[in-house]
């Protein structure tokens, strides 16, 4: 399978204009919502996407939110330029996750809480490394959609979902069926688009934090422990929230703190599910 995973890679087409416009706007730290939303509202989707979002269940405002605009006002700008780059790329491989078993919406709502706990938890480590690790959060699992065309293709959905079901370890299943885990692959990808290290980087050692170089290993410890918690399976499980503890306290987080804002979002999750 590893041909097919690079064959994948290499067919993707380039990132739409849309991407670059709102990275130039991110880059440039700009904060005038007047000249965000028409980038956005070039794509209709991406409209539709980011207020599917703002009215989950995961942030539960008040009032049904209706127009773009207040959506980015409640959201915040970086966070709304997250799930606009992010549904951008995603849109751009075309896939679907049918080898996970779950639906693409999964994927959406698992990346949109991989950042809200960026926003919940990291910014109470260091506010930059919060505005840091919000985009490379929402985008460390892209490389499930290559992986379940591979599968798929292969005819392995299946055998793969079998071994899911046994393990509860994605990223065991992930390498033993193609060679490599997703992170890799993810990693892969944004090679491929030329995307910045600073993003590649923590992403491609999640799974192999000895490896990392030192000056992006505390980002890869971080974007570790959100993917424990961002099972598309198994979110916020609380087998999964125990396993995430244990790496929390090996790379000596706070527990308290992370406990916390856990605590935070599940409720705001069961109170508006």
């Amino acid at each position: 399978m590893k041909k097919d995973l690079i064959e994948e890679i290499n067919s993707l087409p380039p990132l739409p204009a849309s991407v670059m416009e709102l990275d130039k706007y991110r880059n440039l730290n700009n904060t005038n919502i007047k000249d965000l939303i028409p980038i956005i509202e070039k794509d209709p989707l991406m409209v539709v996407t980011i207020l599917k979002v703002a009215n989950s269940s995961m942030f539960g405002f008040k009032s049904r939110i209706e127009t773009l605009s207040r959506a980015i006002n409640l959201l915040g700008t970086n966070f709304t330029l997250t799930v606009a780059i992010g549904y951008a790329i995603q849109n751009t491989i075309h896939g679907n996750l049918l080898a996970y078993a779950v639906k693409n919406e999964d994927f959406i709502f698992i990346s949109s809480l991989a950042t809200n706990i960026v926003n919940t938890w990291v910014s109470k480590i260091d506010y930059n490394l919060k505005n840091e690790l919000l985009l490379p959060a929402f985008l460390q699992e892209v490389g499930k959609f290559i992986i379940s065309q591979v599968i798929q293709k292969n005819r392995k959905s299946e055998e793969f979902l079998i071994e899911l079901e046994e393990t509860k370890d994605i990223t065991h299943c992930e390498k033993n069926f193609t060679g490599y885990s997703c992170a890799r692959i993810t990693a892969n990808i944004f090679k491929q688009w030329d995307i910045s290290p600073n993003i590649i980087i923590p992403i491609a050692f999640t799974d192999d934090i000895v490896s990392c170089p030192v000056e992006y290993k505390i980002k890869a410890q971080i974007l570790e422990i959100i993917k424990i918690l961002c099972d598309i399976r198994y979110p916020l499980s609380d087998k999964n929230v125990a396993k995430a503890l244990d790496k929390v306290s090996l790379y000596d987080f706070d527990t308290e703190h992370f406990l916390n804002s856990i605590d935070v979002i599940k409720q705001v999750l069961t109170q508006n599910s």
